[in-house]
Order: structure tokens, then C-alpha cells, then sequence
């Protein structure tokens, strides 16, 4: 027969090796010892099947190898060894077909030979067999499935980029725990998988990373070095893996880097990581950076970076679709699609069993969340969606479900004593309903982040923001008008393309006119695949870049410190977030709702909450301070009761009385 032929060809030549597939999630190592011949003139020596498991439902592999212990001899001389042939037939059936049975199972392999062979098998549970003439038969104790707690390698992770980066990174650490790998440590030396997750905004993130992936390569290609001087702990060369933004961008040159990376895996295809690891096994590169315009991840609950944390950040929608003339988001990220709704709440309520107090609410535009999921009739192009008066949008929306405003307003209600917070918005999609429910839900934070990237309305063309100037500055101006308290931050770009010394100017005199409470400030980065690269020339010099920069920060510092002056006298609600590390057992340090920094004394203030007296305020506890100085980035004062959300609220105004008698 064609198998046994082939069979007794492969197991007739010295040093041969043999690799079948079979279907299940049994981990054994087989061996199948020759009986001992009487005869002197015989050498006597073992046939060893091993097998290597990777614990992947579909597809389990048997790697054979001889070891003759004089294979010099002419096969005439040496003792006659069962084939394999009935072995190999029945084998991938057996399996298959008892794959859903009970733990406890006979397994039955026919076994064409003349000698009896000794059968031992270890691994997961306990074997016991032996094959006399033609019957190998075997009974296990092995587990319908290998135990979720064997351990797969360990995993080392860093994180660059934007929060949302951070919760991607949190989205694959439950993937891969499911998947078996559950311990995570604290260096790369000590790591069998090394996760490293990327950002394509500007050229500076990208230098950064691959500067660490020359250390992990290193841990890799030398690592028999490594583990002798003591170096490295990990138990075989790290695997090391490219995410995020970086590795659908640059997929093909961080492939080639002289086998750098085992493993690039894109924003939306998380899920399909361990078996990417599993084809690392054989040899193969994985890469999989295909974007999807439906995953959302919503069904996974991510395993949290921060143990312990107050705070915690939540994805509602993927993607953009403004495409902005300088911004690589909508090549690496896809186009924009919300989770449902019931799913954040969901997400929402777990955290807050966990003793969470503060989400933000993340998305690449998260004021264009738009949960269409259960809306089965299309709309006309457009139709009802509205944006910030005197703002215009590129892309037109098809199917209108519930929007930001919706989400804020069902999960407000639904967790009064939790705050949120969300970023990063477009200044498009401020329709006033969700300026209204900002200013009517006091567990809404006063922050809006407002990214204007120029002050110039030539260069907001030639980027296609989608707006000018003076609609920018209506916006500011309505927004304030309806929430007189709220703190404003932003994005800026200096050397766009073609930007001139008139258009610079116009943004320190933007900078100036609004008075932001903080800004994120960058020089311009030319970034391929977007329309600026098709389009336009990058013609700023680097040095006029940093001079422009420079120039904007300083104008920035003038006006972020009117800002904090303005909260001097101020009661302002801190969510406490740890003692502050100058002072760690003097201080501590927690956030406001407009997200400025507070430090006060740590001493025993009233608990309003628990009627316990006066106790040490605690990570966690929502402290009422009353602000007395100022720097340009942070606010002191002296604490003045522990206290929670709606309590304050409603009290707000008598405690404003306390502190102007106090000053």
C-alpha cells in the first residue's frame, strides 16, 4: 500500500524524520521502545516519536526521529521493526472522532509488525500501553482540552502613542490570556513574547521604536549568549511582535529588518494574534494588518494595564473618516465605527464594581460616535446629522443611530457617582445637544478638548479641517457662553506645508485670544500615504519648524497661566489619585473636574459620605479643596471634606461661602 510503502522508506534511512497532523489538544511525548533481542549479533537500539504540541484545536503535530546505536550496519543485520503503517491511517480518525468525548477514553491504533514494542507516553495525564503483534491499545487521563492555566510563554509589552494605543494593548492582553498566555512580565529579558505597540503619527514615535526593536533583537539573536552571562531569563528566543498604527504602515520594511520581527499585526486583526504566534512555530512569518469596517472589539472586556486604578479608559468607536490633509489615522485605523451602546454600559458597570470613579470615553473622534446597530432603514446621505454651526465634513453618514450625546446621557444617568470624561473630539461634531447635556449632567467633566492645529485659515484649507478661523472662534465662543466653567485644550502643527510667517502669526494670536488650559504642540512631520504627501511639498526647514515651535509654546505659557489664576479662591472637586511624589507622605495629588493638576496636605478632614468623623482622605475619595495658589501647570490648596459627586453638587454653593469666609 502506498502508506506503508512510504512509511518503511522514511523509517529505513538513517537520522529520518516524520511529521503528521492530527486533530485535538493532547500534549504527550511517545515513545516506542524495540524489545531487546537475545542475540548478541543483533544491536539493540529504540525508536523515539515525539511530539511537539502547540495547543491549537485544528491542527497538532507528531514529529518522528530515529536514533540507531550502530546505524552503520547494514539494514539486513538489524532487528525488523513494526511499520506504521495502520498507525498513520487511524490516527488523525481516532482523534477527530473522540475529540468531544469523556476525559477517560481507550484509544485503539492498529499497528502492522512482527516485534513487540513497549509503549510509553508522557506529558498531560497519565499512559499506559504495550502493542503485541498488530494492537497498540493505550487508556489516558488526559483532558478533553489543555487546562486554560498551562502556561504558553511569557509576555512582555510597550505601549506608545495615544491612550487609545493603551486600551488596544489592554484588548490584547485578554486575547492572548484566553488563548493560554496569562503571565506578564515587568522586562524583556524575562519574556518568551515580546508585544510592542506602535504609533505612525510623527517620524519622532517611529525612531523611538525602532531603537527598542534593535534591543529586542539583540535578546533574540543572541540569546544563548544572554542566558549564559545572565542577561536574559527568557526560556527559549523571544518572540517579538509589531502592533498598532506602526505595523500596518510600515508592514513590508519591518518584515525585511534581517528577521527582526516575527510577528505585524494591525489595529484590527488582535484576535487572529495567536495563531500568527503559532505559524512563527513553523517557520513562517505572521502578518495580518488587514482593516476591518466592522470590528470594534465589544464583545472583549480588556484586562486592565493599571491594577487598582481610580480611572479607567474606555474605546466606544474605531477609525476616522475626516481625512485630514496631514493625519495617517484613516490608513492605519480604517474608517470610523461605533461599538453598541449596551456593550460600553456594560463596560461601564464592570468598572464601576471594580471601584473605578472616573472613565474617559476614547475614540480616534469620539464625538462622532454613532451607534447605527440597530437601525435597519437607511437614511438620505446627511439627513438630521448635525454639526458645529459654520464646520463642513468630507464624508457623508449614511445610517444615523444614537449619537455622542445619547451616550453621555444614558450613561450619566445610569452611574451618578461616576465621572466622565472622553477624547479626542473634532471640532465638527459640537451639535448644541451635546453642549446641553455637558452643561445639565454634573458627572460630565467641564473639559472639552477643541483641536484647532492652526490659527490660520489658508493652512486649515490646505489641511481640510473642514472650517476657518472665525467658525472656530464662534464655537469657542458659543461653547463658553453655555458652560461658563469649562476648560478648553488642543492640538497644534508649526510648519505645515507652505505655512508662512503671516500664518504662524495667526495662530500665536489664536493661541492668545482663547486661552487654553493646556495644548499638545508639535512640529509638522510629513507623514506617506496622505494627501499632504500626494499633494503637497514639505518646504518648512527644520529649523524654522523649531523656531515656530518654540515661539507658540512660549505664547501658550502666557496664556494657560491667566487659566489657572482664574480658579484661585475656587472649590474644586478632586478625585484623589495618589500621594504626590515629591511629598509622598505629606501630599497628595488627584485631578479637578476641568483636569487640572491639585495638591493638598494630607490630614484628617471630615467624612461626609461615611458619618465617620474626620479620617486621612484615600485614593479613590472625592475631596472638596479650596484652591489657593497657582503655578502654570498645577493648583494648591487645603482640603476640606471627603465627599462624593452629587453630594458636592448640591452643595456647592455653601461651600463657596465657606472658602470666601476662610480667605
Amino acid at each position: 500500500m502506498a502508506s506503508s510503502s512510504m512509511s518503511s522508506s522514511i523509517f529505513n534511512q538513517p537520522h529520518s524524520a516524520l511529521r503528521i497532523k492530527f486533530h485535538g489538544r493532547y500534549p504527550f511525548n511517545l515513545k516506542l521502545l524495540a524489545a531487546s533481542s537475545s542475540s548478541s549479533s543483533k544491536p539493540q537500539f529504540t525508536y523515539i516519536y515525539r511530539l511537539h504540541h502547540t495547543l491549537k484545536r485544528t491542527a497538532l503535530s507528531f514529529k518522528f526521529s530515529r536514533s540507531l546505536s550502530h546505524s552503520s550496519l547494514p539494514l539486513s543485520t538489524k532487528t525488523e521493526i513494526p511499520t506504521l503503517h495502520h498507525f498513520m491511517a487511524h490516527a488523525h480518525a481516532q482523534v477527530q472522532a473522540e475529540a468531544a468525548s469523556e476525559p477517560q477514553v481507550e484509544r485503539v491504533f492498529e499497528y502492522v509488525g512482527r516485534s513487540p514494542v513497549n509503549i510509553l507516553l508522557s506529558g498531560l495525564g497519565k499512559v499506559e500501553g504495550r502493542s503485541d503483534f498488530g494492537k497498540v491499545s493505550f487508556r489516558s487521563d488526559w483532558p478533553e482540552s489543555a487546562p486554560q492555566g498551562l502556561p504558553r510563554g511569557r509576555i512582555y509589552h510597550e505601549t506608545y502613542g495615544c491612550q487609545m494605543n493603551v486600551n488596544d494593548m489592554e484588548i490584547v492582553l485578554s486575547i492572548m490570556k484566553k488563548s493560554g498566555y496569562s503571565e506578564v512580565v515587568d522586562v524583556p529579558e524575562s519574556a518568551e513574547i515580546i508585544f510592542i505597540n506602535t504609533c505612525a503619527i510623527r517620524d519622532n514615535a517611529e525612531q523611538r521604536v525602532w531603537q527598542r526593536l534593535n534591543y529586542f533583537w539583540f535578546l533574540k539573536r543572541h540569546w544563548k549568549s544572554n542566558v549564559k552571562i545572565g542577561r536574559s531569563q527568557s526560556l527559549h528566543p523571544p518572540k517579538v511582535v509589531v502592533l498598532g498604527c506602526m505595523a500596518e504602515r510600515l508592514k513590508d520594511k519591518i518584515l525585511d529588518a534581517d528577521k527582526m520581527v516575527d510577528v505585524v499585526c494591525g489595529p484590527d486583526a488582535y484576535r487572529d494574534l495567536p495563531r500568527l504566534l503559532e505559524d512563527v512555530d513553523y517557520g513562517q512569518k505572521g502578518i495580518n494588518t488587514l482593516l476591518s469596517l466592522e470590528e470594534t472589539y465589544a464583545d472583549i472586556s480588556p484586562v486592565r494595564i493599571s491594577k487598582n486604578s481610580i480611572s479607567a479608559f474606555v474605546s466606544v468607536m474605531r477609525g476616522c473618516n475626516n481625512m485630514c490633509s496631514f493625519c495617517i489615522v484613516p490608513f492605519t485605523r480604517g474608517r470610523e465605527r461605533s461599538r453598541p451602546v449596551e456593550s460600553i454600559v456594560k463596560e461601564v458597570a464592570e468598572l464601576w464594581n471594580e471601584g473605578v470613579k472616573e472613565v474617559t470615553l476614547l475614540g480616534q473622534n469620539v464625538n462622532s460616535y454613532n451607534d447605527a446597530s440597530g437601525v435597519e432603514k437607511e437614511v438620505e446621505p446627511g439627513a438630521n446629522w448635525k454639526l458645529s454651526e459654520g464646520f463642513s465634513s468630507k464624508c457623508k453618514v449614511k445610517n444615523m443611530g444614537s449619537r455622542f450625546a445619547d451616550l453621555l446621557d444614558r450613561l450619566s444617568t445610569e452611574f451618578p457617582e461616576m465621572r466622565f470624561r472622553y477624547t479626542s473630539p473634532h471640532p465638527k461634531d459640537f451639535p448644541d445637544e451635546l453642549l446641553y447635556i455637558m452643561r445639565d449632567r454634573y458627572n460630565i467633566c467641564k473639559s472639552i478638548h477643541l483641536p484647532a492645529q492652526t490659527g490660520s485659515s489658508t493652512v486649515l484649507e490646505r489641511m481640510r479641517r473642514g472650517y476657518t478661523r472665525e467658525a472656530y472662534l464662534d464655537l469657542v465662543q458659543k461653547i463658553r457662553s453655555i458652560i461658563p466653567d469649562v476648560g478648553i485644550s488642543s492640538d497644534f502643527i508649526c510648519g505645515f506645508c507652505g505655512e508662512t510667517e503671516e500664518e504662524h502669526k495667526d495662530t500665536l494670536s489664536l493661541v492668545k485670544a482663547v486661552g487654553y488650559d493646556m495644548a499638545y504642540m508639535f512640529a509638522y512631520s510629513m507623514r506617506e500615504k496622505t494627501h499632504a504627501h500626494r499633494n503637497y511639498e514639505d518646504d518648512v526647514p527644520d529649523d524654522v519648524k523649531q523656531r515656530r515651535l518654540s515661539e507658540l509654546i512660549e505664547a501658550f505659557r502666557e496664556s494657560t497661566g491667566q487659566c489657572f489664576d482664574s480658579q484661585i479662591g475656587s472649590v474644586q472637586l478632586v478625585l484623589v489619585e495618589g500621594p504626590n511624589k515629591r511629598a509622598p507622605d505629606t501630599e497628595l495629588i488627584g485631578k479637578s473636574d476641568r483636569g487640572h493638576r491639585v495638591l493638598f496636605t494630607k490630614l484628617p478632614i471630615m467624612d461626609r459620605v461615611g458619618n465617620d468623623g474626620e479620617r486621612n482622605p484615600r485614593v479613590g475619595d472625592y475631596v472638596e479643596v479650596c484652591i489657593k495658589k497657582s503655578t502654570r501647570a498645577s493648583l494648591f490648596g487645603d482640603a476640606l471634606a471627603i465627599t462624593n459627586l452629587s453630594s458636592f453638587y448640591n452643595n456647592m454653593h455653601e461651600e463657596a461661602v465657606a472658602c470666601a469666609n476662610s480667605s
